[in-house]
């Protein structure tokens, strides 16, 4: 479905929201999760949604839980806090969730592209990791991409984590009633790679991790913020390796 002109949303009905494009990072005002690229806002209200929010369909499926048919709600369902079956974090506004076995997906990660091309190799999504994850080193819960060969895997709440941490510490303004915007591109993670994986032990392991690192990470962030593009791909991998 595109949109090109400005449209009323449910969940904004005050006013329409226009699509925009932008490389500066944002808070959705839907899933409350960060962004960037493709979005519908409401300049009047200082209003967000990621596009795949505001134009998520009622009902999906996913090859990953094939007899699971999820719904699309405005909030969580429920009195108990829901995890987001793909990264793990909290669900705090719009999810996917099937009623039927009770998995929760952000409208962002219940649309990861099932392939991505770092620059050099395919990366491939995955429900489970069968390798160590670059890094956290671990193979906890959660979906993750690797290549082909296995070689490198990389957990998508790993992915999240090391951007988050980074837009918190240098650049995210916060005031006392929300959090409004990210203030800045994203900033350089400089050396971030060898600390996420153990502090630099085994050279070549860390030195396979590096090369890897720049396209890998850049391609699966411009994923979960959700614009799996290659022009936004390129965009973030400058800003996060400046």
């Amino acid at each position: 479905m595109k949109i090109e002109k400005e449209f009323s949303h449910p969940f904004h009905p005050q006013h329409k929201l226009k699509p925009e494009f932008t490389e500066t990072p944002f808070n959705c005002d839907g899933c409350k999760e960060a962004g960037i690229g493709p979005k519908h806002r409401c300049q009047q209200c200082e209003f967000d949604l990621h596009k795949t929010c505001a134009l998520a369909p009622p009902t999906i499926n996913h090859p990953f839980y094939k007899k699971c048919e999820f719904q699309f709600f405005h909030h969580p369902p429920g009195p108990t806090l829901r995890l987001c079956d793909a990264c793990g974090n909290d669900v705090q506004g719009f999810v996917y969730h099937c009623k039927r076995c009770g998995f929760d997906l952000h409208p962002c990660c219940a649309n990861l592209p099932p392939v991505l091309n770092d620059g050099e190799k395919n990366l491939y999504l995955c429900l489970k990791l069968s390798n160590s994850c670059y890094c956290c080193g671990g193979k906890g819960s959660g979906w993750s991409y690797r290549s082909k060969c296995k070689t490198y895997n990389l957990h998508v709440s790993c992915v999240k984590k090391l951007l988050l941490e980074n837009w918190q510490a240098m650049h995210l303004k916060v005031d006392s009633n929300k959090v409004r915007e990210l203030q800045t591109r994203i900033p350089s993670l400089g050396g971030t790679s060898r600390d996420y994986h153990g502090g630099g032990r085994g050279g070549g392991k860390a030195s396979s991790f590096s090369q890897m690192a720049t396209g890998a990470i850049s391609a699966i962030v411009s994923a979960i913020l959700g614009d799996p593009t290659a022009v936004i791909a390129a965009a973030v991998g400058a800003l996060l390796f400046k």
